[in-house]
């Protein structure tokens, strides 16, 4: 899934630029493929409840697999509508693969949760060089139909990752997760924790992909050439995903909401370095420290979120996580062309900076609301 997202998000925007009537709607498929993944993921989430985490990703990658024809096929008619389905049937794959996280933190104790989340993001670490490289290598696979052929190992890549999968054993759901329906969603969604986990997660996920999206659009206004977005691209992915391997460790050793803080710090900075400059080195660095602070923030959010269910309470919870997080996503990817051709690379990093200060404040605000009870056990320092 992760090669597949960093090959999407390096080729997406470049073939909407070729497909799409007016240079403004290149990142259309893009945003409807977070969108496609919003609609989708509380149904993920809700199937998986009734057939088990297994049988839904297989379902997903089946969905993927077409997608990914259906795109390949698009770029070689030259249909944009098609090259949008296409990725709306990508997004929907991805619907089921948001839950891999959720579901390595299911299985684990208590004390290994963070770091089985970590684990399975560290997986990123091999898409951040496989992705890239790929569209950059299968770019002419296909003569005259520039990147079909990323999409076509894009397909083979749901098939292997299918064939692994019906070799591994998941617990299926038990019959008191299928029965129960725990508490009333509002009251979950209005616990602290889960409010500022999913502000986290929002704000991380929006900005990452506001600026990600746009990066390739912007590189090539400023006259730079596709390996080098390849370039930045996999270095951006590899930040997203290598500090998996320590951050779970690091959320252990020294706190969630500080992990998280410290992520937001770097989104900060990733920020005020692409305002300083359009060069490579400009666009590597920032984009190398958008997503490791990502990372800290996105890990450090799931972490939460798994703190404010009972078990058979996950799967809507969950699916309200997720939902929330991609409908910005989807909003954020959409907006993202259209902001960058009319007003520039500069308003799309100035635009980003009131969002990251919002999380950073709400981060402070928990730790200083979790520390006030200090008689109380931690499960007792947000309403039931």
């Amino acid at each position: 899934m992760m090669s597949g997202s960093s090959l999407v998000i390096a080729v997406s925007a470049l073939v909407g630029t070729d497909l799409a009537p007016g240079p403004m709607w290149a990142t259309l498929p893009l945003g409807i493929q977070y969108f496609s993944a919003m609609a989708t993921t509380m149904p993920a989430s809700l199937i998986m409840r009734r057939i088990g985490r297994k049988q839904g990703f297989l379902l997903g990658l089946g969905i993927g697999m077409i997608g990914a024809l259906v795109s390949a096929w698009a770029i070689i008619e030259g249909e944009f509508i098609t090259y949008c389905l296409g990725a709306a049937l990508i997004g929907m794959f991805n619907s089921f693969g948001y839950y891999y996280r959720f579901a390595a933190a299911d299985i684990a104790e208590p004390e290994f949760r963070s770091k089985a989340i970590s684990l399975v993001m560290a997986g990123g670490v091999v898409a951040a060089f496989t992705g890239p490289n790929l569209a950059n290598w299968s770019s002419e696979l296909v003569s005259g139909a520039l990147f079909a052929g990323g999409y076509l190992t894009l397909a083979l890549f749901q098939v292997i990752a299918a064939v692994v999968l019906i070799s591994l054993h998941l617990p299926h759901p038990s019959a008191e997760e299928v029965r129960s329906k725990g508490r009333k969603l509002i009251e979950i969604a209005l616990q602290p924790r889960f409010l500022v986990a999913v502000l986290s997660g929002m704000g991380c996920y929006g900005v990452m992909s506001l600026v990600m999206v746009a990066t390739p659009l912007a590189m090539s206004f400023h006259g730079l050439h596709f390996s080098d977005t390849a370039l930045v691209i996999q270095w951006h992915v590899f930040g997203m995903f290598a500090p998996s391997f320590f951050t779970g460790h690091l959320i252990n050793r020294f706190g969630v909401l500080n992990i998280m803080l410290l992520g937001a710090l770097l989104l900060g900075i990733s920020a005020v370095i692409n305002l300083s400059g359009v060069t490579r080195e400009h666009f590597w660095i920032a984009l190398f420290l958008l997503g490791l602070g990502w990372n800290f923030l996105f890990v450090g959010a799931t972490d939460l979120v798994t703190t404010t269910y009972k078990p058979e309470e996950k799967a809507r919870t969950q699916g309200l996580n997720d939902f929330l997080v991609l409908t910005v996503v989807g909003v954020t990817s959409l907006s993202s062309g259209l902001i960058q051709n009319l007003f520039g690379w500069v308003t799309i990093n100035i635009s980003v900076l009131p969002v990251i200060l919002l999380v950073a404040v709400a981060l402070i605000g928990l730790k200083h609301y979790e520390k006030r009870p200090v008689n109380l056990p931690r499960e007792d320092l947000w309403p039931r």
